[in-house]
């Protein structure tokens, strides 16, 4: 549903197509599935950047580097610094 943009289905009434993908394809022919079909998946291979964090100090004696602001990503992700310009 977040994925490709899905509605998905009814919620109540006994419903079970909440969020599940529906018919991926026909039976008897083609017996199989196109490719390119919007299926289930990781989403989030993007590279999110964030514009107008400060630098508020920088630690080299500990190798860190102290960012005010929301920095995106997991914690203990891998976070690059690029100089504005």
């Amino acid at each position: 549903v977040k994925r490709w943009g899905y509605r998905g289905g009814p919620e109540t009434h006994g419903s079970m197509f909440h969020r599940a993908p529906g018919s991926i394809g026909a039976s008897s022919f083609p017996s199989r599935v196109f490719k390119g079909h919007h299926m289930p998946g990781r989403m989030g291979t993007d590279t999110a950047s964030v514009k107008g964090l400060k630098v508020v100090k920088v630690l080299p004696e500990q190798n860190l580097v102290l960012v005010k602001g929301a920095v995106p990503g997991p914690a203990g992700g891998l976070v690059t610094i690029c100089k504005r310009g």
